[in-house]
This record gives C-alpha cells, sequence and structure tokens, in this order.
C-alpha cells in the first residue's frame, strides 16, 4: 500500500500519482464536508469537490488511463429536505427559513394543510434537491463522474452516505457530526442541548458498515451506473441520540432547547434494500454497539 499526500485540486500533484502507478478501480472520497459551513465558505467546498474531481479526470485523460471501475461517496445531503407525504400526496418542500425556524415550525405542512410525514430517501425514487453549498458540490462530483464513466465506458458506483460516524472521527471540527460532539460533551458531564423540538430524524451508519459497502461496490462492479444509499436504515431522533449517549456516559439527562441551526434538513434516513441487493451489504453495527466502540476509542485517544 502507497500513501501520496497531496492536494485533489492541483494538477501536478495527480500527475505526480498516476506516474507511480495506474490504478484498475478509483474510490473517490476526497471532499470538504459541511452542510452549514458551506454556506459561508463556498469557494473552498467549490475548490476541493468540484475542481478537485475535474482535476481527477483530466490527471486520468493526460495519462490516457481508463481505469476498470469508478466508486464516489457522495452524501444524502443531495436530497435537501427529501420527499414528504401528506395524507395521500407525496410532495418535496422548501428549504426551512430562518423566520419559520425562528417561529418554531419545525415540520413541512402538505399543500392542502394536512401534517405530513418525512420518507426514507431511495436513490432509485427520491429527487435529489440540494439546499446548501456542500449538497450541490456532491451532486455536481456525481454528475460530473457520471458524464465521463458514460463516455469511457466505464462503471460507476455512486454510495450517498448517511451520517456516518466511528472511530477516527475528528472530535473537534463541529461540522464532521454530532455523535462525536455529544459524545466528547458527556464525556465532560455536561448536559447535552439538543436542537429544535429534540425531533430532528437522522440515520447513523457505524463506519465499519461503510468500509464494508465501499468493499462490496470494488467486488460487484456496476453495470453502467448506479446509486444506492448506504445507512442503517434506522432513522433515530436526535433526543433518541442524545439519550443514548447520556446513559453511557452516566451524563446529565439532556435538554431539549428551541435553538435551531440554519441549513439543517428536518429529517434524513434512507431505504438499504437496493444497496443490500446489489451488493450482497447489510450493516452488521447496531447504533448502541457503535456508541460503545466510539466511546471506548475516544478513552484510548
Amino acid at each position: 500500500m502507497r500513501f501520496f499526500t497531496g492536494d485533489v485540486s492541483h494538477a501536478p500533484d495527480w500527475d505526480a500519482v498516476l506516474r507511480l502507478f495506474q490504478p484498475r478501480q478509483i474510490v473517490h472520497l476526497a471532499a470538504e464536508t459541511g452542510t452549514a459551513q458551506s454556506l459561508t465558505e463556498a469557494s473552498r467546498h467549490g475548490l476541493v469537490n468540484v475542481v478537485g474531481t475535474a482535476q481527477l479526470l483530466d490527471a486520468l485523460t493526460r495519462s490516457a488511463l481508463v481505469p476498470d471501475q469508478l466508486v464516489l461517496t457522495s452524501s444524502r445531503a443531495v436530497y435537501g429536505e427529501g420527499a414528504w407525504q401528506s395524507g395521500s400526496e407525496v410532495f418535496y418542500p422548501r428549504p426551512r427559513s430562518h423566520a419559520q425556524l425562528l417561529a418554531g415550525e419545525w415540520d413541512p405542512v402538505g399543500p392542502t394543510g394536512i401534517p405530513a410525514v418525512p420518507l426514507p430517501s431511495c436513490a432509485g425514487r427520491t429527487e435529489p434537491r440540494p439546499t446548501s453549498i456542500y449538497a450541490a458540490t456532491k451532486l455536481t462530483q456525481e454528475h460530473m463522474l457520471a458524464a465521463w464513466a458514460a463516455a469511457h465506458d466505464t462503471p460507476l458506483t455512486v454510495l450517498r452516505l448517511q451520517n456516518v460516524y466511528g472511530p477516527g472521527q475528528s472530535l473537534t471540527n463541529p461540522y464532521t457530526g454530532i455523535v462525536a460532539l455529544f459524545a466528547r460533551s458527556a464525556r465532560a458531564q455536561l448536559p447535552l442541548e439538543v436542537y429544535e423540538d429534540g425531533r430532528i430524524l437522522r440515520d447513523f451508519v457505524f463506519i465499519d458498515d461503510v468500509v464494508d459497502a465501499l468493499v462490496a461496490a470494488t467486488r460487484k462492479p456496476a453495470n453502467g451506473s448506479r446509486w444506492l444509499d448506504i445507512g442503517s436504515g434506522i432513522a433515530t431522533t436526535i433526543h433518541q441520540l442524545a439519550r443514548k449517549i447520556a446513559t453511557l456516559c452516566d451524563a446529565p439527562e439532556p435538554i431539549v432547547v428551541a435553538k435551531f441551526r440554519d441549513g439543517d434538513v428536518r429529517a434524513a434516513s434512507c431505504t438499504i434494500e437496493p444497496a443490500a441487493n446489489e451488493l450482497d451489504w447489510h450493516p452488521k453495527w447496531t447504533l448502541d454497539d457503535g456508541l460503545r466502540a466510539l466511546l471506548e476509542w475516544i478513552g484510548q485517544t
């Protein structure tokens, strides 16, 4: 195994890598992350995610290299608020405005005024509707690789990841995940603050399950291009998450506060059956076991 440290937006770095070896498969993981952060740092996210991907493709052209397969890790963020159902009608709500959040209007309401419920995302039927710069750049990555792959008859697998957590993630970057932030605060015996009404929904998937999905994708190439969702398949409220972590750390009971963060979507979860069928992959880690593993790792760092 070789490691090369470089900048994905810097063409000479790509050329140097491709002079060292010519990969048969490329798994593209590099990206700047941060949904809310990207709204104020658009150029950085565009440079790394969009220009960086373009530099990869140009470097392949300069090297006259067409890999046997491309795999991209994308994000559940491309769905934005996702699809919701009100009565018998499925609709795509607009992004929640600052005024809505300030008024405590957390959930979208259907076109006829009937309360709505979120639907799990499925790449085969849920429309991508990015609501952040980060999400827009990830969807752009998908489109760029899909266009290049089609032109070169190269199989492409796009894995849209849900909220990934586990040992090795940053414990100080506020944009890398609520799980790590909660874990750090709970270990310090601080009460966890849960935003909105505590009912924000997320699908938390352990890092080992994501790695297994990536390996499975490389071993079972696509026939053309395919898009799959990778998660646990279980929607968890942020309040439920906070209580689990607080219990494991013997920390105070979490506090639901009326704070909010502009740019956050209300609900995000996915259907994993297509990935299970395509890749013969199934998540093995429960949220409880994953949290214990994360907390154990934090205690050793």
